[in-house]
């Protein structure tokens, strides 16, 4: 047990940063390919920096909150780390693949962890059609944007864009409006994880729209195709007290 090969990672925050002088004083610190697993310190926005830097690797990672938010993360205690790690739960998360084509003509793709997101660039409001599987479900919504989000991003900007909270194990995708005009009352769909989501831009020249999936924009996109990628597994573990499931139905009775 005591034998776990422990990468440490930390964010910039100056606590993050003294947690992980201590941390590896005590357990030491293994380079990230030779660990067993990789402990994050540092809020959701880190773990998520975390589990794309070490995509390729499938590591599985074990957050500790020394940030801000914390959704994802553990509760942070430095003692009997190793125990903790062995006892620990493993969710395993699939990231959603962004294929997207721009005006040029110019193919571009990214993973996601969190959601893929459109956004208007400038002053003129978006006009996307939405199709999944193939199937036109909404001829023209004029909003902000749109996004697309995963269960472990659905506390992300899928939240704050009033979408819905969804189980981290559940098998399904939001499909959220970002401040839509048209049509007024629309707020969104819940998606089988297996659905094919496409966006088309209306009048794209002129209606020009970003695409971003976490990290990674693309500007001035014509067309955005959105699926969930099973051939890349992120394995996140967590502590049994956690309880996370508790703490998803608990936010959404949060005022």
């Amino acid at each position: 047990m005591d034998s776990t090969a422990i990468a440490f990672a930390a964010s910039d925050q100056p606590e993050a940063q003294a947690a992980l002088a201590r941390l590896e004083a005590r357990y030491g610190n293994t380079a990230p390919e030779q660990a067993d697993v990789i402990v994050a310190l540092g809020g959701d926005g880190f773990i998520l920096h975390t589990l794309h830097a070490h995509m390729a690797m499938e590591t599985a990672i074990y957050g500790m909150n020394r940030g801000s938010v914390g959704f994802l993360m553990n509760t942070y205690d430095e003692d009997d780390l190793p125990a903790r790690l062995a006892r620990a739960h493993t969710t395993t998360l699939h990231p959603l693949r962004m294929a997207a084509t721009d005006i040029n003509g110019q193919k571009h793709e990214a993973l996601a962890i969190n959601e893929v997101s459109l956004i208007r660039q400038a002053r003129h409001a978006a006009k996307i059609k939405i199709l999944v599987d193939g199937v036109a479900r909404m001829e023209e919504m004029i909003c902000d944007g749109v996004l697309v989000a995963t269960p472990a991003g659905s506390t992300a900007y899928n939240l704050s864009a009033a979408g819905p909270i969804i189980p981290l194990e559940s098998e399904i995708l939001a499909l959220t409006p970002i401040s839509a005009f048209r049509p007024r009352r629309w707020r969104g769909a819940l998606l089988p994880a297996k659905a094919a989501v496409e966006f088309v831009i209306r009048d794209a020249d002129f209606r020009t729209v970003s695409a971003t999936a976490d990290f990674h924009e693309v500007r001035d996109v014509a067309r955005v195709t959105i699926s969930e990628d099973r051939s890349v597994s992120l394995n996140l573990l967590f502590d049994p007290e956690h309880n996370l499931e508790e703490r998803i139905i608990k936010e959404q009775f949060e005022p």
